[in-house]
Order: C-alpha cells, then sequence, then structure tokens
C-alpha cells in the first residue's frame, strides 16, 4: 500500500494558493480514479482505493502546512507504512513555474512544512513531487507570496503541472520512481 499525500494548508481560504498545489494534485487523482475523500481522522483526510493494481491512501492532512510533521507521523503510525511507500506532492519556489521534479530522497530545502515532516520522521528518505510555483517578486515577502494565488498568466501553467504531477504520481507507483524521474526531470 502507498501513502501518497499532498500538502497545503486547510480551509477554503487557502484553496487557490501557490502553497495548496499538492492539495490540488490529491483531488486531481481523487476525481479521476473516483476515490473518495470522505474519510475525516483527527490530523487527515483521506480516501482508500487503488491506483493501477496498487492499493493506495491518498491523504490531505488537516494540519497547517508547517506543522505537516504531526499528520504524517500519525499516518506512518496508523497505517503501519514503511517509508519508502510514502510520496510527498507540495510547492517549490526554487522550481520555475509550471515544472515539476521527482527526488526519491534529499533535505528540505529550507519547505517549513518539509523541515516539519523530516523531523517527526527522523528521516528524509521518501520520494517527493515537487510542483515549481517560482520566486517572489521584488519586495513581497515569502510568507505572502506562497499564501498568495497565482496571477493570470502563471494559472495554466500550474493547471499543466498539477496535471503532469499527477501522471507522475501514476507512474512512480506503476513504473518505479527511477523510470519517472528519468521521464519527468
Amino acid at each position: 500500500m502507498k501513502l501518497v499525500v499532498g500538502l497545503g494548508n486547510p480551509g477554503k481560504e487557502y484553496a487557490g494558493s501557490r502553497h495548496n498545489v499538492g492539495f490540488r494534485c490529491i483531488d486531481g487523482i481523487s476525481h479521476d480514479a473516483g476515490i473518495s475523500m470522505s474519510q475525516r481522522r483527527p490530523l487527515v483526510v483521506i480516501g482508500q482505493g487503488r491506483l493501477g493494481m496498487e492499493e493506495v491512501v491518498l491523504v490531505k492532512p488537516r494540519t497547517f502546512m508547517n506543522n505537516s510533521g504531526e499528520a504524517l507521523s500519525y499516518l506512518i503510525s496508523r497505517f503501519n507504512t514503511p517509508l519508502q511507500d510514502l510520496l510527498l506532492i507540495y510547492d517549490d519556489m526554487d522550481l520555475p513555474v509550471g515544472t515539476i521534479r521527482i527526488r526519491p530522497l534529499g533535505s528540505a530545502g529550507g519547505h517549513r512544512g518539509l523541515e516539519s515532516i523530516v523531523g517527526s520522521l527522523k528521516s528524509h528518505i521518501f520520494t517527493r513531487i515537487r510542483i515549481g510555483i517560482g520566486r517572489p517578486p521584488l519586495g513581497m515577502s515569502d510568507v505572502n507570496f506562497v499564501l498568495g494565488t497565482f496571477t493570470a498568466e502563471e494559472s495554466p501553467l500550474i493547471g499543466e503541472a498539477v496535471v503532469a504531477a499527477q501522471n507522475a504520481v501514476l507512474d512512480v507507483i506503476g513504473q518505479g520512481v527511477d523510470w519517472a524521474m528519468n521521464r519527468y526531470n
């Protein structure tokens, strides 16, 4: 069984924010696969089903981004899942808008949600799909940028990147991380 986790902030006020591209990806996968995201747990909303031949749990943490480690610790213990079966999807300011990158491990790279996860799990060895959101314009704080919405020019690029990330999830699960990295990176 694979845990596929999209990071974001809970609440309607954050739904269209840059920080919530992970949630958007999970929403797209659940819609396309017919997996209902209806199971509410204390720290997460989940949907269980199949992607191809693999049983999956799709996850949206109910914690705020910077406390995502709490939700991931709960998930790993609840489902008794090895970290190599964890796949995270999240925003990355260090990638150009609309690009994606897959990595089988790595540092948090300054992403506070990922720092929380690495700290809670005491490991950095899990697969990540990063969706590029670009850098803030001169004079705008990182916080205001990630909590802001995409511009009219960025929106179609992000829409394509979210679809690419959804496909990358299917490929990581079906073909493996190395195969998916060769295709998308």
